[in-house]
């Protein structure tokens, strides 16, 4: 459920540090976007060589992936750059770490290539699109923490300041036709996406280091603590519900009693946690996304994920005090989509 350099793991080597996940749609398909190796933590040396990177996608809501599309990269060259394999895994091998996907692109980072049955992909150093304000955060974390109200009473709006500005991201850009995505989505359209990070072992398998469905996870409910930090981003979304829930749910609950807003807080906390996990971000397919107050439907790149994540988990307005005009570097109107390295 990861975050900017949100467990010890991610922070020792940044570029398994999954940052974002984007789900919206582009000029062919749907897109996938995953941003990792941020540049807060001082040294971007994109994708790591050992690692997997990939995409999973859930078609009939029981949290388990019947697609996956798995990336692999070669070390870098003197420039930085870096050849990358794309994989397709389907059915039960979508899950399973050990089966062999279908090879269905090849290429280098930092240009477009395009992948067998119309998939699209690009890999690179680009602008970070998310915005934190720091005291805001920091309040957040600590009420969530100590079952408190959210203390801004020392912060001053006018004074927010966006933390990732100037910032930048090594991106994978993944664009997937209709056609791909629909025989698994079903008639409802509707899919559910998470990203993960795996370091290969000494053993011959694979560990996971970072996973993300939903933003906001982490900050929410593991901002001070490193060892939930790290359960975060263990097991399978499929198993979130009964490892997560109890602990989500006191955190959320000691927040609504401290504000009153809402009649039972526990009945609200148990509401929240079965929304929020498993952790996956749904999206149905051809549609536009939107990560908003009233509802969940992908995650655009300009959507103010913060503002909506805090105000539902606490049933009280929380604001940033910033807009998608505080990043350094806009988003592209067209493919790969990401915003410029500045």
């Amino acid at each position: 459920m990861s975050h900017h350099l949100d467990s010890p793991q991610a922070r020792q080597d940044p570029r398994l540090d999954i940052t974002d996940q984007y789900v919206f749609r582009g000029e062919r398909g749907t897109v996938f976007v995953l941003n990792v190796s941020h540049s807060l933590a001082g040294d971007t040396r994109g994708f790591h060589p050992e690692a997997r990177y990939e995409f999973r996608i859930d078609g009939n809501g029981d949290a388990v992936e019947d697609l996956a599309y798995r990336f692999t990269f070669g070390d870098a060259d003197p420039a930085g750059n870096q050849e990358f394999r794309l994989e397709r895994l389907t059915d039960e091998h979508a899950g399973d770490p050990f089966a062999a996907g279908t090879v269905v692109a090849e290429g280098r980072t930092g240009r477009a290539v395009d992948g067998t049955e119309g998939l699209r992909i690009w890999a690179g150093r680009a602008g970070d699109p998310f915005w934190m304000e720091l005291d805001v955060l920091q309040a957040v974390g600590a009420a969530f923490d100590h079952g408190t109200t959210v203390d801004l009473s020392g912060w001053d709006p006018a004074s927010a300041a966006n933390r990732f500005a100037g910032h930048t991201v090594h991106a994978l850009v993944l664009e997937v036709p209709d056609r791909e995505l629909l025989p698994v989505a079903g008639t409802d359209r509707r899919i559910g996406v998470w990203a993960l990070s795996a370091l290969a072992t000494d053993a011959g398998g694979w560990r996971q280091i970072n996973r993300v469905g939903l933003p906001m996870i982490h900050p929410l409910f593991a901002h001070t603590d490193e060892h939930l930090a790290a359960r975060l981003n263990e097991g399978h979304p499929s198993q979130d519900l009964s490892t997560y829930g109890p602990v989500a749910a006191a955190k959320v609950a000691g927040v609504i009693r401290a504000y009153g807003s809402a009649v039972d807080p526990d009945g609200y906390a148990r509401a929240v946690t079965e929304r929020l996990f498993p952790n996956v971000l749904p999206y149905t397919v051809g549609t536009r996304a939107v990560f908003g107050f009233a509802g969940w439907n992908g995650r655009s790149l300009i959507d103010n994920t913060p503002d909506v994540m805090f105000s539902f988990a606490s049933n009280t307005p929380i604001s940033l005090g910033l807009t998608q005009d505080c990043v350094t570097s806009r988003p592209r109107p067209d493919f790969p989509y990401v915003p410029p390295a500045a």
